[in-house]
């Protein structure tokens, strides 16, 4: 059973979406903020990167990054440049990149619930990130980026969804820089909005599928703000976070890929011979893997495949450890390149799907000595682990598309 509410968002202007709607605050470093709002003031980016309206060198965790972040929200608001829906209303959000389509319904979801595991994870947060999330949501009081969850399709809510697509225009319908169309349908009527409702009480459980960081901030937010609330009632809008709710079967997932700094003091030659006692080695003119237990790796300009031996990739019937980043982790980062810990290591970074394997032979001739190909998680696996309360490796989901960033807002004042 999935508690979900309507809200009042706050949503640009239509003249303005497109000037308004910005990557997530996570897919750029401030250089690249900067560089995509200049001119623009009326980007979110300042919103969600704040520190790009300050001195360059300034700490972005710093309190005058989030005191800038709120200050700008408001000048948002005052300007009327986001504008408040006069009554609770939920959302449909559709993506279209090459030719895939998902349609995601905009909701505020239950804090209680990620509390209880009825929202479930699948990825260990780290403090300093729900540090810096959880003061950007207590400044604003408002969530500013929506975690995406996706749930079992279900055949209910798939008809509402069409019909809505079919019957309504939507209040949005742009394509961004990067070629990612986005529409949004305003859903307000008592009807669909209860219909909704109904229809997602039937849902048995909601997944966390990128957002970890997002949720926990809302679950600390939430005890901060209850906490100071007298007379907390429970329905009070801190109790739910701003969220995205896309069908299993509509979600997409690209690989994440891994680019490493050296051979752990190995020359080519020995390093490849290594890694024969657990993968046949082949060289390929494909450098993707073409389905899961196959790997791209690039060494000095030549791109091998590397498939797991028999009994390697068996991962002995645990769902983790039977995932192609484990099984390339657990056998070649860990015992051939050192890479102990993937999370701390500074020998290893990881390059999103969507970047394409030009980016990791770009990474190889810059700075990085071999790099690595993955084919995708599937949701199902996402799934599966999040049922058995198990945790991913780091770095193991890359989604496509990307949600944007003030396309709608949820306040935490007044009724949500």
């Amino acid at each position: 059973m999935a508690d979900i509410r309507p809200f009042r968002g706050l949503r640009p202007r239509p003249e303005l979406i497109e000037q308004v709607a910005s990557p997530p605050y996570d897919v750029l470093n401030a250089q690249e903020a900067r560089r995509m709002a200049s001119g623009n003031p009326y980007s979110f980016l300042h919103v969600v990167r704040a520190e790009i309206d300050l001195p360059e060198d300034t700490d972005p965790h710093s309190e005058a990054v989030y005191d800038k972040s709120a200050a700008n929200l408001t000048g948002m608001i005052d300007a009327g440049t986001l504008v408040r829906d006069d009554r609770p209303c939920f959302y449909l959000y559709q993506l279209t990149m090459d030719g895939h389509v998902q349609h995601g319904l905009v909701l505020g979801a239950s804090v209680d619930e990620y509390e209880h595991d009825k929202i479930k994870k699948h990825e260990l947060t780290r403090r300093d990130k729900e540090d810096d999330r959880a003061k950007h949501v207590e400044k604003l009081m408002a969530n500013a980026g929506p975690v995406l969850l996706t749930y079992r399709a279900q055949g209910e809510v798939n008809a509402m969804v069409k019909e809505v697509c079919d019957a309504q225009k939507p209040a949005y319908d742009f394509v961004a820089d990067d070629g990612v169309g986005h529409r949004l349908w305003v859903i307000d009527g008592s009807e669909k909005v209860s219909g909704l409702c109904e229809a997602f009480a039937r849902v048995d459980s909601l997944y966390i599928a990128d957002g970890h960081h997002r949720s926990a901030s809302a679950f600390r937010v939430r005890n901060l703000l209850k906490d100071a609330n007298p007379d907390h009632k429970g329905d009070e809008p801190y109790n739910h976070f701003l969220a995205v709710a896309f069908p299993d079967n509509e979600l997409k997932i690209m690989g994440y890929n891994r680019v490493v700094k050296d051979l752990n003091g190995l020359e080519p030659g020995a390093f490849l011979e290594k890694i024969r006692a657990s993968f046949d080695v082949c060289e390929t003119q494909t450098a993707e893997p073409e389905s899961a237990r196959q790997f791209g790796m690039h060494l000095d300009g030549t791109w091998y495949r590397l498939t797991p031996r028999e009994g390697v990739a068996d991962g002995s019937g645990d769902t983790v450890r039977s995932l192609d980043v484990s099984i390339l982790q657990d056998h070649l980062l860990g015992p051939t390149l050192g890479i102990g810990d993937p999370r701390t290591d500074k020998r290893i970074d990881f390059v999103g799907g969507i970047r394409g394997t030009s980016e990791l032979e770009k990474r190889c001739k810059q700075d990085m000595r071999v790099a690595f190909a993955l084919y995708p998680v599937s949701v199902e696996q996402l799934i599966a682990i999040s049922d058995e309360h198990a945790i991913m490796p780091p770095k193991s989901t890359w989604f496509e598309p990307k949600l944007r960033s003030g396309v709608v807002v949820r306040s935490l004042r007044g009724d949500g």
